[in-house]
């Protein structure tokens, strides 16, 4: 009796375990299916297409270089005597800056001025004898060749003694004196650094969108960062026809310095580029990371109904952080700015916030 009792017992366990691993197993699938269903949706951030009013003007940096920069050389060596301006002197073109020891170049001078004055009276003897028969026309010629040799010697006798002036040949500042009366300098030894900064050039890069709207001889807004309340007129004096390696033009902007010349070279400054939104037109723009890889690709993912379609558009200028999109977009679409990596055309998607 007990062993059927047993039996019995056993044979209920086991329907009961069945229906145990039945539901389990039943309870499982169903949770499967729920975290399968989740996994094909990716999360993903958006924002919407805009149609706003851009300040497109932009800040370049650079540093201030001198309008022109001369480093003033010997011409010949010898012996500094005088020395006729200080650092600091303003300078104009022809001044003379210094005196070199011209004793030599003084003789030579002298010899040619007496040999010139000499073949000057034998080519006006010639002449006259010229006329009466007296010389012939080789001998007559051959005179004139000698007094154009003798005008040439002088000429060069005089230039040499004027190498002994030193003299500058721009208005600007002595940045810095290299000499002192009695020392001996040899030929092309530097003598003065002058600088002229009554205007300046600054250097900076463009994008190739913003140098699109460059041109030379815009008016440009200069500032100048001990000066941040201070501002300086500019102008657009060249842009480069050819990218550099980091894919930005140089440009160049002309600055003009105020009465006091504050403005200094090797200071840092930035010139702003004045918007060209004149009309305050509404343009287009979306976040410039809802662009899949770069700008240049013109792709964005749109997501509509839960998921993301691939769209083709056509970017324009670039505001920093939105870009302008003339085409494939309009206002009130929902681009997808983040998870975009894990995307594809047609993939379901669950937006976070």
């Amino acid at each position: 009796m007990k062993k059927v009792i047993y039996i019995v017992i056993v044979i209920a366990l086991l329907v009961w375990a069945g229906f145990t691993l039945a539901g389990n197993k039943q309870k499982m699938q169903e949770e499967t299916a729920i975290v399968a269903e989740q996994s094909a949706y990716v999360a993903v951030r958006v924002d919407t297409v805009k149609s706003e009013v851009i300040n497109s003007a932009y800040r370049a940096n650079g540093n201030f270089a001198p309008f022109q920069d001369l480093k003033l050389s010997s011409e010949r060596g010898g012996q500094v005597v005088r020395v006729l301006v200080q650092e600091g002197a303003k300078v104009s073109v022809g001044q003379t800056l210094a005196v070199i020891k011209a004793d030599l170049q003084s003789v030579e001078l002298q010899n040619a001025e007496a040999a010139y004055l000499t073949a000057q009276k034998d080519a006006e003897r010639f002449a006259s004898a010229f006329k009466t028969g007296g010389v012939t026309q080789q001998q007559l010629d051959q005179m004139n060749l000698q007094l154009q040799s003798a005008q040439a010697r002088l000429n060069q006798a005089k230039i040499n003694v004027g190498d002994s002036n030193i003299k500058s040949t721009i208005n600007g500042i002595v940045n810095k004196r290299h000499i002192e009366p009695g020392t001996v300098v040899a030929p092309g030894a530097p003598l003065f650094d002058v600088v002229n900064v009554s205007k300046l050039k600054l250097k900076a890069n463009a994008t190739e969108n913003q140098v699109a709207n460059i041109k030379v001889g815009d008016e440009v807004t200069i500032k100048a960062s001990v000066y941040p309340n201070k501002d300086f007129k500019g102008k657009v004096t060249f842009i480069a026809a050819m990218a550099d390696a980091s894919l930005n033009f140089p440009v160049e902007v002309e600055v003009l310095n105020n009465d006091d010349n504050d403005l200094r070279a090797g200071m840092y400054g930035s010139v702003i580029f004045s918007s060209k939104n004149e009309n305050n037109t509404p343009v287009t723009v979306v976040p410039r990371n809802a662009f899949v890889g770069s700008i240049s690709n013109n792709e964005i993912f749109v997501a509509r109904e839960g998921v993301a379609h691939l769209t083709k558009v056509v970017a324009g200028r670039n505001f920093g952080n939105q870009v302008e999109i003339l085409e494939g977009l309009k206002e009130g679409d929902i681009v997808i700015t983040s998870g975009i990596i894990n995307l594809e055309d047609g993939t379901k998607i669950s937006i976070v916030e």
